[in-house]
Protein backbone atom coordinates (compact mmCIF):
# COMPACT_ATOMS: atom_id res chain seq x y z
CA UNK A 1 0.00 0.00 0.00
CA UNK A 2 1.53 3.13 -0.56
CA UNK A 3 2.44 5.91 1.71
CA UNK A 4 0.49 8.77 0.97
CA UNK A 5 1.88 12.06 1.96
CA UNK A 6 0.81 14.04 4.85
CA UNK A 7 -0.10 17.89 3.98
CA UNK A 8 -1.86 19.89 6.12
CA UNK A 9 -4.83 21.41 4.63
CA UNK A 10 -5.00 24.98 3.35
CA UNK A 11 -6.67 26.94 6.79
CA UNK A 12 -5.83 30.25 7.42
CA UNK A 13 -6.00 29.53 11.34
CA UNK A 14 -6.23 32.89 13.50
CA UNK A 15 -3.77 31.58 16.39
CA UNK A 16 -1.58 30.97 13.19
CA UNK A 17 -1.70 34.25 11.64
CA UNK A 18 -0.88 35.94 15.11
CA UNK A 19 2.05 33.60 15.79
CA UNK A 20 3.56 34.31 12.31
CA UNK A 21 2.87 38.34 12.84
CA UNK A 22 4.27 38.37 16.31
CA UNK A 23 7.43 36.34 15.26
CA UNK A 24 7.84 37.92 11.83
CA UNK A 25 10.68 35.62 11.27
CA UNK A 26 9.78 31.90 10.39
CA UNK A 27 13.22 31.54 11.29
CA UNK A 28 12.67 31.91 14.92
CA UNK A 29 10.48 29.31 15.29
CA UNK A 30 11.47 25.52 16.73
CA UNK A 31 9.50 22.69 15.19
CA UNK A 32 9.09 19.47 17.30
CA UNK A 33 7.62 16.06 15.99
CA UNK A 34 6.35 14.06 18.40
CA UNK A 35 4.23 11.55 16.51
CA UNK A 36 5.98 8.66 15.12
CA UNK A 37 10.04 9.43 15.95
CA UNK A 38 10.72 12.34 18.03
CA UNK A 39 12.67 15.03 15.81
CA UNK A 40 13.48 18.65 16.32
CA UNK A 41 13.82 21.81 13.50
CA UNK A 42 14.57 25.31 13.93
CA UNK A 43 13.36 27.08 10.99
CA UNK A 44 14.51 25.20 7.95
CA UNK A 45 17.57 23.19 9.45
CA UNK A 46 16.84 20.02 10.93
CA UNK A 47 18.38 19.42 14.25
CA UNK A 48 20.84 15.82 13.80
CA UNK A 49 20.59 14.08 17.15
CA UNK A 50 23.40 11.45 16.85
CA UNK A 51 24.12 8.65 19.02
CA UNK A 52 20.99 9.59 21.19
CA UNK A 53 19.83 6.27 21.96
CA UNK A 54 16.29 5.64 23.56
CA UNK A 55 15.42 6.75 27.17
CA UNK A 56 18.76 9.03 26.93
CA UNK A 57 18.07 11.45 30.01
CA UNK A 58 18.41 14.67 27.19
CA UNK A 59 15.67 12.62 25.28
CA UNK A 60 13.36 12.00 28.47
CA UNK A 61 14.11 16.07 29.50
CA UNK A 62 13.43 17.76 26.17
CA UNK A 63 10.27 15.35 25.26
CA UNK A 64 8.95 16.55 28.66
CA UNK A 65 9.94 20.01 28.35
CA UNK A 66 9.22 21.01 25.36
CA UNK A 67 5.49 19.02 25.45
CA UNK A 68 4.47 20.75 28.70
CA UNK A 69 5.93 24.34 27.74
CA UNK A 70 2.73 26.34 27.56
CA UNK A 71 2.03 25.70 31.82
CA UNK A 72 5.76 24.44 32.73
CA UNK A 73 6.28 21.31 34.56
CA UNK A 74 6.72 20.86 38.17
CA UNK A 75 10.39 20.27 39.00
CA UNK A 76 9.87 17.26 41.15
CA UNK A 77 7.50 15.30 38.04
CA UNK A 78 10.49 16.41 35.81
CA UNK A 79 13.00 15.07 38.11
CA UNK A 80 11.08 11.57 38.12
CA UNK A 81 10.41 11.94 34.03
CA UNK A 82 14.42 12.13 33.77
CA UNK A 83 15.59 10.16 36.19
CA UNK A 84 12.93 7.12 36.02
CA UNK A 85 13.99 4.83 38.97
CA UNK A 86 17.66 5.54 39.10
CA UNK A 87 18.78 6.25 42.47
CA UNK A 88 20.38 9.80 42.27
CA UNK A 89 21.88 11.28 45.27
CA UNK A 90 21.29 14.56 44.47
CA UNK A 91 18.15 15.19 42.31
CA UNK A 92 17.67 18.95 42.63
CA UNK A 93 21.80 19.59 41.98
CA UNK A 94 21.17 16.88 39.12
CA UNK A 95 19.02 18.60 37.03
CA UNK A 96 20.21 21.56 36.90
CA UNK A 97 23.56 19.77 35.86
CA UNK A 98 21.54 18.15 33.42
CA UNK A 99 20.11 21.40 32.00
CA UNK A 100 23.47 23.55 31.49
CA UNK A 101 24.36 20.35 29.75
CA UNK A 102 21.36 20.37 27.85
CA UNK A 103 21.54 23.89 26.55
CA UNK A 104 25.31 23.47 25.68
CA UNK A 105 23.99 20.35 23.34
CA UNK A 106 21.04 22.79 21.79
CA UNK A 107 23.41 25.39 20.67
CA UNK A 108 25.79 23.00 19.33
CA UNK A 109 22.86 20.95 17.56
CA UNK A 110 22.13 24.81 15.59
CA UNK A 111 20.08 27.05 18.01
CA UNK A 112 21.30 30.33 18.56
CA UNK A 113 23.14 31.87 21.94
CA UNK A 114 20.88 32.09 25.15
CA UNK A 115 19.14 30.79 27.82
CA UNK A 116 16.56 28.30 26.98
CA UNK A 117 15.08 26.35 30.01
CA UNK A 118 14.65 28.37 33.61
CA UNK A 119 13.22 27.80 36.89
CA UNK A 120 10.13 29.90 37.86
CA UNK A 121 7.93 29.14 41.25
CA UNK A 122 8.83 25.42 41.14
CA UNK A 123 8.07 24.83 37.15
CA UNK A 124 10.41 24.51 34.51
CA UNK A 125 9.61 26.99 31.49
CA UNK A 126 11.19 27.25 27.90
CA UNK A 127 11.94 30.37 26.98
CA UNK A 128 9.15 32.49 24.92
CA UNK A 129 12.31 33.91 22.68
CA UNK A 130 12.25 30.81 20.44
CA UNK A 131 8.21 30.07 19.56
CA UNK A 132 7.07 26.12 19.69
CA UNK A 133 4.99 24.51 17.47
CA UNK A 134 4.71 20.51 18.32
CA UNK A 135 2.75 18.95 15.87
CA UNK A 136 0.69 16.67 19.02
CA UNK A 137 -0.40 20.26 20.69
CA UNK A 138 -1.30 21.80 17.05
CA UNK A 139 -3.14 18.20 16.28
CA UNK A 140 -5.19 18.47 19.32
CA UNK A 141 -6.21 21.89 19.17
CA UNK A 142 -7.12 21.65 15.14
CA UNK A 143 -9.35 18.08 16.52
CA UNK A 144 -10.87 20.51 19.79
CA UNK A 145 -11.71 22.84 16.86
CA UNK A 146 -13.75 20.73 14.47
CA UNK A 147 -15.95 19.32 17.39
CA UNK A 148 -16.61 22.58 18.05
CA UNK A 149 -17.38 23.93 14.45
CA UNK A 150 -21.07 24.38 13.46
CA UNK A 151 -20.58 24.48 9.62
CA UNK A 152 -20.60 21.18 8.58
CA UNK A 153 -18.11 22.09 5.59
CA UNK A 154 -15.85 23.73 8.13
CA UNK A 155 -16.00 20.72 10.55
CA UNK A 156 -14.99 18.38 7.54
CA UNK A 157 -12.03 20.34 6.60
CA UNK A 158 -10.69 20.48 10.33
CA UNK A 159 -10.95 16.71 10.94
CA UNK A 160 -9.07 15.89 7.29
CA UNK A 161 -6.45 18.55 8.70
CA UNK A 162 -6.08 17.07 12.10
CA UNK A 163 -6.10 13.72 10.57
CA UNK A 164 -3.25 14.23 8.20
CA UNK A 165 -1.24 15.77 11.13
CA UNK A 166 -0.89 11.79 12.29
CA UNK A 167 1.94 10.47 11.37
CA UNK A 168 1.70 7.19 13.77
CA UNK A 169 1.82 6.63 18.15
CA UNK A 170 2.71 9.72 20.05
CA UNK A 171 7.00 9.56 20.97
CA UNK A 172 6.30 5.81 19.48
CA UNK A 173 10.08 4.71 20.40
CA UNK A 174 8.94 5.69 24.59
CA UNK A 175 5.72 4.03 24.76
CA UNK A 176 6.94 2.35 27.75
CA UNK A 177 6.88 5.54 29.77
CA UNK A 178 3.71 6.14 31.59
CA UNK A 179 2.99 9.90 30.51
CA UNK A 180 3.70 9.44 27.09
CA UNK A 181 1.84 6.00 27.08
CA UNK A 182 -1.08 7.92 29.03
CA UNK A 183 -1.41 10.47 26.12
CA UNK A 184 -0.41 7.97 23.33
CA UNK A 185 -4.03 6.39 24.29
CA UNK A 186 -5.70 9.73 24.17
CA UNK A 187 -3.99 10.88 20.68
CA UNK A 188 -5.00 7.18 19.23
CA UNK A 189 -8.63 7.90 20.09
CA UNK A 190 -8.89 11.52 18.70
CA UNK A 191 -7.49 10.35 15.45
CA UNK A 192 -9.80 7.66 15.31
CA UNK A 193 -12.77 9.84 16.03
CA UNK A 194 -11.00 12.11 13.59
CA UNK A 195 -11.20 9.97 10.75
CA UNK A 196 -14.59 8.45 11.84
CA UNK A 197 -16.52 11.60 11.86
CA UNK A 198 -14.45 13.34 8.57
CA UNK A 199 -14.96 9.89 6.91
CA UNK A 200 -19.01 9.99 7.47
CA UNK A 201 -18.89 13.21 6.19
CA UNK A 202 -16.85 12.21 2.62
CA UNK A 203 -19.98 9.47 2.57
CA UNK A 204 -22.71 11.81 2.91
CA UNK A 205 -21.42 14.45 0.22
CA UNK A 206 -19.81 11.19 -2.01
CA UNK A 207 -16.89 12.39 -1.89
CA UNK A 208 -14.93 9.31 -2.81
CA UNK A 209 -11.80 9.80 -3.77
CA UNK A 210 -10.73 11.87 -0.87
CA UNK A 211 -12.40 8.82 1.26
CA UNK A 212 -9.62 6.52 -0.55
CA UNK A 213 -6.80 8.69 0.03
CA UNK A 214 -8.18 9.57 3.92
CA UNK A 215 -8.17 5.59 4.59
CA UNK A 216 -5.06 5.00 2.79
CA UNK A 217 -3.50 6.90 5.10
CA UNK A 218 -4.93 5.78 7.88
CA UNK A 219 -4.33 2.55 7.25
CA UNK A 220 -0.42 3.00 7.47
CA UNK A 221 -0.51 5.52 10.61
CA UNK A 222 -2.77 2.69 12.31
CA UNK A 223 -2.34 -0.01 11.47
CA UNK A 224 -4.74 -2.98 12.70
CA UNK A 225 -7.49 -0.75 13.00
CA UNK A 226 -9.76 -1.50 9.57
CA UNK A 227 -9.28 1.54 8.07
CA UNK A 228 -8.55 -0.82 4.66
CA UNK A 229 -13.01 -0.42 4.89
CA UNK A 230 -12.82 3.14 3.62
CA UNK A 231 -10.66 2.27 1.44
CA UNK A 232 -13.17 -0.63 -0.09
CA UNK A 233 -16.13 1.38 0.41
CA UNK A 234 -14.52 4.25 -2.05
CA UNK A 235 -13.70 1.63 -4.44
CA UNK A 236 -16.87 -0.22 -4.39
CA UNK A 237 -18.47 3.02 -5.05
CA UNK A 238 -16.42 4.12 -7.96
CA UNK A 239 -17.04 1.19 -9.84
CA UNK A 240 -13.47 -0.66 -9.17
CA UNK A 241 -14.58 -3.90 -8.28
CA UNK A 242 -11.11 -6.22 -9.17
CA UNK A 243 -9.40 -3.42 -6.63
CA UNK A 244 -11.82 -3.46 -4.19
CA UNK A 245 -11.59 -7.45 -4.21
CA UNK A 246 -7.38 -7.31 -3.99
CA UNK A 247 -7.21 -5.28 -1.37
CA UNK A 248 -9.52 -7.42 0.86
CA UNK A 249 -7.56 -10.42 -0.11
CA UNK A 250 -4.10 -8.25 0.68
CA UNK A 251 -5.37 -7.11 3.75
CA UNK A 252 -6.52 -10.66 4.89
CA UNK A 253 -3.42 -11.66 4.05
CA UNK A 254 -1.58 -9.01 5.94
CA UNK A 255 -3.86 -9.17 8.88
CA UNK A 256 -3.13 -13.02 9.40
CA UNK A 257 0.52 -13.02 8.39
CA UNK A 258 1.20 -10.19 10.27
CA UNK A 259 -0.47 -10.54 13.81
CA UNK A 260 -2.69 -13.70 13.46
CA UNK A 261 -6.20 -12.25 13.35
CA UNK A 262 -9.22 -12.81 10.75
CA UNK A 263 -10.52 -9.76 8.98
CA UNK A 264 -12.98 -8.37 10.81
CA UNK A 265 -16.91 -9.10 10.37
CA UNK A 266 -17.08 -5.69 8.46
CA UNK A 267 -15.04 -6.81 6.27
CA UNK A 268 -16.87 -9.84 5.59
CA UNK A 269 -20.32 -7.49 5.23
CA UNK A 270 -17.93 -5.50 2.92
CA UNK A 271 -17.26 -8.52 0.62
CA UNK A 272 -20.92 -9.73 0.23
CA UNK A 273 -22.13 -6.55 -0.60
CA UNK A 274 -19.05 -6.54 -3.40
CA UNK A 275 -20.42 -9.64 -4.76
CA UNK A 276 -23.77 -8.70 -4.79
CA UNK A 277 -22.97 -5.49 -6.32
CA UNK A 278 -20.39 -6.54 -9.39
CA UNK A 279 -22.28 -6.64 -12.87
CA UNK A 280 -20.67 -8.05 -15.68
CA UNK A 281 -21.42 -6.73 -19.35
CA UNK A 282 -22.51 -9.98 -21.53
CA UNK A 283 -20.17 -12.23 -22.90
CA UNK A 284 -19.32 -15.48 -24.77
CA UNK A 285 -18.67 -18.27 -22.31
CA UNK A 286 -15.05 -18.55 -23.99
CA UNK A 287 -14.17 -15.08 -23.11
CA UNK A 288 -15.41 -15.46 -19.89
CA UNK A 289 -13.56 -19.13 -19.61
CA UNK A 290 -10.13 -17.27 -20.56
CA UNK A 291 -10.48 -14.67 -17.71
CA UNK A 292 -10.84 -16.92 -15.12
CA UNK A 293 -7.96 -18.84 -15.88
CA UNK A 294 -4.51 -18.09 -13.64
CA UNK A 295 -2.94 -15.15 -14.53
CA UNK A 296 0.77 -16.49 -13.52
CA UNK A 297 2.75 -17.71 -16.00
CA UNK A 298 4.39 -19.98 -12.80
CA UNK A 299 2.08 -23.20 -12.83
CA UNK A 300 4.01 -25.67 -11.59
CA UNK A 301 3.74 -26.86 -8.31
CA UNK A 302 1.18 -26.44 -5.76
CA UNK A 303 -1.35 -23.21 -5.94
CA UNK A 304 -0.29 -20.55 -4.08
CA UNK A 305 -3.45 -18.51 -2.76
CA UNK A 306 -4.81 -15.26 -0.24
CA UNK A 307 -5.78 -16.48 2.91
CA UNK A 308 -9.85 -15.50 1.39
CA UNK A 309 -9.45 -17.45 -1.66
CA UNK A 310 -8.03 -20.89 0.51
CA UNK A 311 -11.01 -20.19 2.87
CA UNK A 312 -12.91 -20.47 0.29
CA UNK A 313 -11.32 -23.75 -1.28
CA UNK A 314 -11.73 -25.41 1.60
CA UNK A 315 -15.26 -24.77 1.85
CA UNK A 316 -16.04 -25.91 -0.92
CA UNK A 317 -13.71 -29.17 -0.92
CA UNK A 318 -15.63 -29.96 2.18
CA UNK A 319 -19.05 -30.06 0.11
CA UNK A 320 -17.47 -31.86 -3.03
CA UNK A 321 -16.15 -34.36 -0.02
CA UNK A 322 -19.63 -35.04 0.80
CA UNK A 323 -20.22 -36.98 -2.66
CA UNK A 324 -16.84 -37.99 -3.96
CA UNK A 325 -15.55 -39.88 -0.94
CA UNK A 326 -11.63 -38.37 -1.27
CA UNK A 327 -9.49 -38.23 1.60
CA UNK A 328 -8.31 -34.54 2.08
CA UNK A 329 -5.68 -33.25 4.60
CA UNK A 330 -5.09 -30.40 5.95
CA UNK A 331 -1.42 -29.66 7.03
CA UNK A 332 0.29 -27.15 9.18
CA UNK A 333 3.87 -26.09 8.61
CA UNK A 334 5.70 -23.91 11.32
CA UNK A 335 9.29 -22.80 11.27
CA UNK A 336 11.27 -23.70 14.47
CA UNK A 337 14.69 -23.10 15.79
CA UNK A 338 17.01 -25.82 17.15
CA UNK A 339 15.00 -26.55 20.17
CA UNK A 340 11.69 -26.81 18.86
CA UNK A 341 10.29 -22.88 19.12
CA UNK A 342 9.04 -21.13 16.85
CA UNK A 343 11.15 -18.44 15.07
CA UNK A 344 10.51 -14.86 16.61
CA UNK A 345 13.16 -13.04 16.05
CA UNK A 346 12.83 -10.69 13.17
CA UNK A 347 16.22 -10.59 11.50
CA UNK A 348 16.07 -13.78 9.34
CA UNK A 349 12.44 -14.95 9.53
CA UNK A 350 11.18 -13.01 5.88
CA UNK A 351 14.23 -14.81 4.12
CA UNK A 352 12.95 -18.13 6.06
CA UNK A 353 9.82 -17.76 5.45
CA UNK A 354 10.61 -17.44 1.56
CA UNK A 355 11.98 -20.26 1.54
CA UNK A 356 9.91 -22.33 3.23
CA UNK A 357 7.36 -21.06 0.45
CA UNK A 358 9.48 -22.12 -2.36
CA UNK A 359 9.97 -25.78 -1.00
CA UNK A 360 6.24 -25.89 0.06
CA UNK A 361 4.96 -25.02 -3.43
CA UNK A 362 8.18 -27.29 -5.03
CA UNK A 363 7.17 -30.49 -2.55
CA UNK A 364 3.82 -30.53 -3.51
CA UNK A 365 1.24 -31.92 -6.42
CA UNK A 366 -0.35 -29.08 -9.53
CA UNK A 367 -3.67 -29.79 -7.61
CA UNK A 368 -2.45 -28.59 -3.67
CA UNK A 369 -3.35 -25.44 -2.17
CA UNK A 370 -0.57 -23.37 -0.16
CA UNK A 371 -1.22 -20.28 1.72
CA UNK A 372 0.88 -18.17 4.49
CA UNK A 373 -0.91 -18.48 7.13
CA UNK A 374 0.72 -16.46 10.16
CA UNK A 375 4.31 -15.58 10.31
CA UNK A 376 6.83 -18.31 9.69
CA UNK A 377 3.52 -20.40 8.75
CA UNK A 378 2.38 -22.43 6.15
CA UNK A 379 -1.01 -24.15 5.54
CA UNK A 380 -0.92 -26.77 2.68
CA UNK A 381 -4.79 -28.89 1.56
CA UNK A 382 -3.59 -32.12 0.27
CA UNK A 383 -6.27 -33.18 -1.84
CA UNK A 384 -6.63 -36.95 -2.66
CA UNK A 385 -4.35 -38.43 -0.50
CA UNK A 386 -3.44 -40.48 1.96
CA UNK A 387 -1.82 -39.86 5.89
CA UNK A 388 1.29 -41.75 4.42
CA UNK A 389 1.79 -39.63 1.41
CA UNK A 390 1.24 -36.74 3.92
CA UNK A 391 4.81 -38.26 5.66
CA UNK A 392 6.42 -37.99 2.14
CA UNK A 393 5.42 -34.66 1.51
CA UNK A 394 6.86 -33.56 4.69
CA UNK A 395 10.28 -35.13 3.84
CA UNK A 396 10.07 -33.70 0.45
CA UNK A 397 9.79 -30.38 1.76
CA UNK A 398 12.07 -31.26 4.83
CA UNK A 399 14.76 -31.49 1.84
CA UNK A 400 13.87 -28.47 -0.48
CA UNK A 401 13.86 -26.02 2.46
CA UNK A 402 17.39 -27.50 3.62
CA UNK A 403 15.75 -28.46 7.35
CA UNK A 404 19.00 -30.03 8.72
CA UNK A 405 21.27 -27.39 9.77
CA UNK A 406 20.36 -27.82 13.62
CA UNK A 407 19.56 -23.93 13.36
CA UNK A 408 16.08 -23.99 11.94
CA UNK A 409 13.55 -26.66 11.04
CA UNK A 410 9.85 -27.40 10.02
CA UNK A 411 7.57 -28.55 12.65
CA UNK A 412 4.43 -30.03 11.01
CA UNK A 413 0.89 -31.00 12.16
CA UNK A 414 -1.82 -32.64 10.37
CA UNK A 415 -5.50 -33.33 10.53
CA UNK A 416 -8.13 -35.48 8.27
CA UNK A 417 -10.43 -32.74 6.51
CA UNK A 418 -14.02 -34.09 7.91
CA UNK A 419 -16.95 -34.12 5.87
CA UNK A 420 -19.45 -31.59 7.82
CA UNK A 421 -22.50 -31.73 5.90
Amino acid sequence: MNIWNMKRAGHNEESSDNMIQENKNEENILRVQMFGTFSMSYGDRPLAMPRLRRNNQFMNLMQALLYYSENGIGRDWLEDIVFEDRDVENRHNSLRVLIYKAIKKLRELGLPEGRYIYLENGLYHWTPEIRLEIDAIEFDRIYQKAKAAEDEGERLELYLQACFMYRGEFLADCAGVVWIGCESKRYRKEFHDAVAQAAILLKSREEWLRLEKLGKFAAVAAPFSDWEMLIMEALMETGRFDEARRLYEETADYYQREQGIYPSAQMMQAMDRLGSQMMHSYELLDTIQKKLREESEETDGGYYCSYPVFQGIYQVVNRIMERGGQAVYLMLCTLVDGKGNPIQKEERLEEYSERLRDAICRSVRHGDIVNQFGRGQYLVLLINTTRENCEIVQNRIDRNFGAGNHRVGIHYRVNSVECEW
